[in-house]
């Protein structure tokens, strides 16, 4: 018999994958590897602030809401910085080390205010935050995941050959009358929404890595840009349920295992070469 709760855990993967999987192709060919660091600090800063906000009115099903608030305003900012004409590096830049100050006084915050409430098992929360822990998804859990997770899997697919002319002809867009900024403000609006609604059961630490890898090994493989996203997802699959499977029997965070298997994809792969 099949525990429910790795069930939940492989259905949760299996979303997972299917966003990363049709993501990850983006983010190398538009060159947004650096954006997903500032996405760390952001969600990061996110949790904690949704932790703060869940502490003072006793809801902590704030965190992830209040993630993907402040996840969307970080890439907002980021896309307008550019618009006043920083480079894409220096507006990341700029954006996540202002973020990486506030959540150390966010922290610094949760604990005063952690002190003048009952017992939260926050230290738990936030250790599963940072590492991922898809073994412990609920059903509610499951269902935002899915449902937000096949909402922005439209969103994407629906303006997919428009983040690939972005990528490879911001200029050939425009001269067709198509609004390359607006465009690349609904990408990085998309990045991070997916990274907030996958953060809790991929982990924070882990999360550049996923979102990076298939895509670069796929683009490793294959110029074709079908055979390339194909790689993808089926790189992003394999690996993620191969992990959760793996996790199940050696009580290894699922995490740091498809880190592993990215890594040791990725080099055999530059090694070959």
């Amino acid at each position: 018999m099949i525990p429910e709760y790795l069930i939940r855990a492989l259905l949760a993967s299996v979303m997972v994958s299917v966003l990363l999987g049709m993501l990850s192709p983006l983010i190398n060919t538009k060159g947004l590897a650096f954006l997903t660091h500032a996405l760390f600090h952001s969600l990061l800063f996110g949790a904690v602030l949704g932790m703060i906000l869940g502490l003072l009115f006793e809801n902590l099903s704030l965190v992830m809401l209040v993630a993907l608030i402040v996840t969307v305003i970080v890439v907002l900012t980021i896309a307008e910085l550019e618009k006043l004409g920083f480079s894409p590096d220096s507006a990341v830049g700029i954006v996540a080390s202002f973020v990486a100050g506030l959540t150390v006084l966010g922290f610094g915050v949760l604990y005063k205010v952690m002190a003048t409430r009952p017992y939260f098992p926050l230290g738990e929360s936030i250790v599963s935050y940072l590492t991922g822990d898809i073994f412990l998804i609920t059903l509610d859990d499951l269902t935002v995941l899915v449902l937000g997770g096949a909402l922005l899997f439209f969103v994407v697919l629906f303006l997919y050959r428009d983040f690939l002319y972005l990528s490879f002809d911001p200029e050939g867009m425009e001269s067709y009358g198509g609004n390359a900024r607006a465009y690349l403000m609904i990408l990085y609006v998309l990045v991070g929404a997916i990274g907030a609604l996958i953060v809790q059961t991929v982990g924070l630490i882990t999360l550049q890595v996923v979102a990076v890898l298939p895509g670069a090994i796929a683009l490793m493989v294959s110029n074709d840009l079908r055979k390339v996203i194909g790689a993808s997802l089926f790189l992003t699959l394999g690996v993620q349920v191969s992990s959760v499977i793996l996790a199940y029997f050696t009580d290894i965070p699922p995490s740091g295992l498809a880190t592993i298997m990215l890594g040791v994809i990725y080099g055999a792969l530059l090694f070959r070469r």
